[in-house]
C-alpha cells in the first residue's frame, strides 16, 4: 500500500472526505463478538473504514437486511468442477464465495509445473480470490504413474508468488512418518502446511503435527474431528458431490471448539455448485442442524482467514476487505446481493460483475497420450482361481470396502456378472504411452449395460474405465483419445453422450453455461445404463484411482490395498 492511498482511508475513517462507498440500515454480522450490530458501513478504496455514521459518495439502502463477510471454501480443487478458473469464478460468487484455498494438484499431476502456471495465470483478473497451496505429493504416490513429478527444487520458485499461501494436502504420509529427506524438503518451503490425515491413528496425528501439518479436511467421523483439535489441528468440515460427511463431523462442533473449525468442498461438480451451492451450503446445513448462524458464518469466513493468515478477510471490521453479503434470511442464509471489495459482483443469484479476459490454453492441451489399446488387455486372468478380490463402493463416500467374494470365469478369465453386481475396472495410463493397464472388479456401481470411462481419475488422472462388457469399455477408451479427455458413456458400440474436457483432460474450455447442458446430459444417459439415481456413477468412478483413501483402489499398476500400501492380485487362492 503507498502512503497516499493510506493517508485516504484515515481521512475517510475519521470523516475528514466522505468514503467511496456507505451501506446503510444493515443487520451485521459481528464474527468476533457473535452477535448482530448497527450501523453505516463506509468502504474505500475496497476496504471497511468505518462502522458508525458516515456519508459516502454511493450510499446503499440495506433495508434491514443482513451483512456477512463473504465466505472461504478453505480447500478446493477447482479443476472438480470441470470448468477453469475464470469460469469458476463466476460459479461461486453469487454463491458468497468471495476466497477460496485453492491446491491445483489435479491439473500439477498431469503437467506439472505447467499446470500451476496455467491456474495462477487463468486466475489472475477474476473477481474471486484465488489463492493456492502448492502441491506436495506429484506424484501423489508411488504405487502408479502420473504424468509429472515435482521436487521441492520444482516448487520453490512460486513460494514468492503473491497468491501463494504453502505447501498442500501431504498425502504421502509414510514419507512423512520416516522423515524422507525429499518430503522434508518441501515441508521446509513454508510453515503453512495443509494435511491429508485419512485413517491416521493417534501417533500418527503426533508425527503430523510435529511436521507442523495444521490442517486435515480428511474427517470421517466425530470422533476423529475431535482428536484432531485436540492436537492442535484446524479441522475443514468437508461436503463435496461424493465426500458428504458434513453431518457426522458436525456432531462434533461445539461453541467451545468452533474457532478451529471451517468449511471446505474439496471437490464438487459444476452441476452440484451451481443447483446446490459451494460453502454456503455447507453453512446452511450447519444451521439446520443446530449451530448458531453467526458461528456457522463464522466458521465460513473468519476461521479460515485467521488459519490462512489473511489478516484483512473474514470479517465486517474497520480495517478488512469489503468481502460483503446482503442476506434477505439469515438461518435459511438467503442471498441478495455479494460484494467484492466494495464491488457489486452478484445479485439474484446470478454473476454481474465484470468478464475479465481468458488466459491462453495451448500449453495445456493435447495431454492424452495413450499406447495402442485392444480389448485383449481387459482381460482378467484368474486361473483356476473362483475367488477374487472385489472393489465395495460405499455411495457418497470415498472409503471403499475390501470383499472377497465368487466370481464368474470364461476360460480362465473374469467376465462380469450383472447380477451379483460384479463389472470389469481398469486404469490405464494416458500420459506418455507406457501401456500400463491396471485391472479389478468392482462391486456396487449398478450398471447394467454397456461402459463409462473419464481422464478424471484422482489423483493421477490417468483413463479410468468401468464397463459390462470388453467392446464398449474400447470404445470408451478411445474416444477419450479423441477428445483429448473428458468423460463419456457408451452403449451397444455407440456414444450415448460426452462431455470434452480438452484443459488437461479436467476441465473445459467452454462456458460454464455449456459445460453445464454437457453435464447434465452425461447424466441423463446413465440412466440408459442403468445406472443408480442415488449416488453420481461417473463421480464414484474418478475416485476409485485413489491409492491415499481406504481400503481397495486401482491404478494403472494394479489392485491396491491401502491398508497394506501395497498392490494385491485379483485372484484369491483357496
Amino acid at each position: 500500500m503507498e502512503k497516499k492511498q493510506l493517508e485516504s482511508r484515515i481521512l475517510a475513517a475519521n470523516k475528514q472526505q466522505p468514503a467511496d462507498l456507505v451501506i446503510r440500515n444493515g443487520r451485521i454480522v459481528n464474527v468476533f463478538t457473535k452477535e448482530l450490530t448497527t450501523g453505516d458501513i463506509a468502504i474505500k478504496d475496497g476496504v471497511i473504514v468505518g462502522i458508525g455514521e458516515y456519508e459516502g459518495v454511493e450510499e446503499i439502502d440495506a433495508k434491514g437486511r443482513y451483512v456477512s463477510p463473504g465466505l472461504i471454501d478453505a480447500h478446493v480443487h477447482i479443476e472438480s468442477s470441470m470448468v477453469t478458473p475464470h469460469q469458476f469464478s463466476q460459479i461461486v460468487l453469487p454463491h458468497g464465495v468471495t476466497t477460496v484455498i485453492t491446491d491445483p494438484h489435479e491439473i500439477a499431476n498431469v503437467l506439472g509445473v505447467k499446470g500451476i502456471d496455467f491456474m495462477l495465470e487463468d486466475s489472475e483478473q477474476v473477481m474471486l480470490d484465488v489463492f493456492v497451496m502448492l502441491p506436495s505429493c506429484v506424484p501423489a504416490t508411488s504405487f502408479e504413474n502420473s504424468g509429472a513429478a515435482l521436487s521441492a527444487k520444482d516448487l520453490e520458485h512460486f513460494i514468492s508468488h503473491k497468491r501463494v499461501l504453502g505447501i498442500a494436502e501431504v498425502m504421502d504420509f509414510p514419507a512423512v512418518l520416516r522423515a524422507d529427506s525429499a518430503m522434508l524438503d518441501k515441508l521446509l518451503l513454508s510453515s503453512q502446511r495443509d494435511g491429508h490425515a485419512a485413517g491416521l491413528k493417534e501417533n500418527d496425528l503426533n508425527v503430523y503435527r510435529t511436521a507442523g501439518i495444521s490442517t486435515d479436511h480428511e474427517c470421517v467421523t466425530k470422533e476423529e474431528v475431535i482428536e484432531r483439535l485436540r492436537r492442535g489441528m484446524y479441522v475443514m468440515l468437508r461436503e463435496g458431490s461424493v465426500a458428504k460427511n458434513l453431518n457426522a463431523l458436525l456432531e462434533a462442533v461445539t461453541e467451545a471448539n468452533a474457532h478451529r473449525c471451517m468449511f471446505c468442498t474439496d471437490d464438487k461438480h459444476l452441476d452440484d455448485l451451481i443447483e446446490e451451492g459451494s460453502v454456503d451450503h455447507n453453512l446452511r446445513t450447519a444451521i439446520r442442524h443446530g449451530l448458531n448462524p453467526i458461528t456457522a458464518i463464522s466458521m465460513a469466513s473468519l476461521h479460515a482467514a485467521q488459519c490462512y493468515g489473511l489478516h484483512t478477510k473474514g470479517a465486517v471490521a474497520p480495517g478488512y476487505e469489503a468481502d460483503l453479503i446482503l442476506l434477505d434470511d439469515l438461518v435459511e442464509f438467503k442471498i441478495y446481493e455479494v460484494y467484492k471489495k466494495g464491488e457489486l459482483v452478484a445479485s439474484g443469484g446470478a454473476y454481474t460483475g465484470p468478464i475479465s479476459e481468458r488466459g491462453q490454453l495451448g500449453s495445456v492441451r493435447n495431454s492424452v497420450n495413450i499406447a495402442d489399446y485392444t480389448k485383449e488387455k481387459f482381460q482378467i486372468n484368474m486361473g483356476k482361481n473362483v475367488k477374487a478380490n472385489i472393489i465395495g463402493i460405499n455411495p457418497n463416500n470415498l472409503i471403499t470396502e475390501h470383499l472377497v467374494g465368487e466370481v464368474e470365469t470364461y476360460n480362465g478369465c473374469f467376465i462380469p456378472n450383472l447380477e451379483r453386481d460384479q463389472l470389469k475396472i481398469a486404469v490405464v495410463e494416458r500420459h506418455k504411452a507406457t501401456g500400463n493397464v491396471g485391472l479389478g472388479i468392482v462391486n456396487g456401481l449398478g450398471l447394467k449395460a454397456g461402459a463409462i470411462a473419464t481422464t478424471v481419475a484422482h489423483d493421477s488422472h490417468n483413463i479410468i474405465a468401468v464397463g459390462t462388457n470388453d467392446e464398449d469399455m474400447l470404445l470408451a477408451v478411445k474416444a477419450l483419445e479423441e477428445m483429448e479427455g473428458g468423460l463419456v458413456v457408451v452403449k451397444d458400440g455407440k456414444r450415448l453422450a460426452d462431455l470434452p474436457l480438452e484443459v488437461a483432460g479436467l476441465m473445459s474450455k467452454e462456458n460454464f453455461e455449456v459445460v453445464n447442458q454437457q453435464v447434465n446430459a452425461v447424466n441423463k444417459s446413465l440412466i440408459q445404463l442403468g445406472a443408480p439415481t442415488h449416488f453420481n456413477a461417473f463421480l464414484t468412478l474418478s475416485f476409485l484411482a485413489l491409492p491415499v483413501i481406504p481400503q481397495l483402489k486401482i491404478t494403472d499398476c494394479g489392485l491396491f490395498n491401502m491398508g497394506e500400501f501395497k498392490h494385491i492380485s485379483v485372484p484369491v487362492s483357496d
